[in-house]
């Protein structure tokens, strides 16, 4: 799911590399993901039964998201984009509950299209901060660098410690509470 959220964001850190144009990107990025919850919406109206019988334990689940879905179809066909967790289960839940196929199609392109726009913008500002910050970090290179050895160097021997004394209790656990054999105590 947070790989959803990556292809705009990385598309935005592009843009602002002057690899791609931003709009173009946002745009593709939203077709893509329009496309995707109207085939969600088509399965949901279309297998609604065979999606009921394949998963009996979401029965509850389902019945309330049909219930909400019916009750607000506007918004949760605006919605299907931006409640994380429910990307493939909303678009369904709006084919199964029967929401009209315009109305789904309409919310669901201005949500798919103003959610890719706001990631890729997200992705380029992101790339700004990134550039100052990189300029700051540029000035301290060398510390940095110090620092990371150091403390490579310390957690190698944290681990090294911590897998010796792991080794010792195994030992000490295996050997029984007198130094007898686990085998010998059970009488075989």
């Amino acid at each position: 799911m947070l790989a959803e959220e990556a292809a705009p964001i990385l598309g935005g850190l592009a843009a602002h590399e002057g690899r791609l144009a931003p709009i173009p990107v946002a745009l593709a990025i939203g077709a893509g993901t329009w496309v995707v919850t109207v085939a969600l919406y088509y399965v949901g109206r279309v297998r609604d039964r065979w999606v009921r019988k394949r998963f009996p334990r979401l029965r509850n689940f389902l019945l309330r998201a049909f219930k909400v879905v019916r009750r607000h179809p506007w918004r949760a066909s605006l919605a299907v984009r931006w409640v994380f967790g429910l990307r493939i289960a909303l678009p369904i839940a709006c084919g199964a509950a029967r929401v009209p196929i315009a109305l789904f199609v309409v919310a669901s392109a201005i949500s798919c299209f103003a959610w890719a726009a706001t990631f890729t913008l997200i992705g380029w500002l992101f790339g700004r901060a990134a550039e100052q910050l990189l300029a700051q970090v540029h000035r301290y290179d060398s510390w940095i660098v110090a620092v990371l050895v150091l403390g490579s160097v310390a957690g190698w021997q944290v681990a090294r410690s911590r897998r010796r004394r792991l080794e010792r209790r195994a030992v000490e656990v295996i050997a029984g509470p007198e130094g007898v054999e686990p085998a010998e105590r059970k009488g075989l």
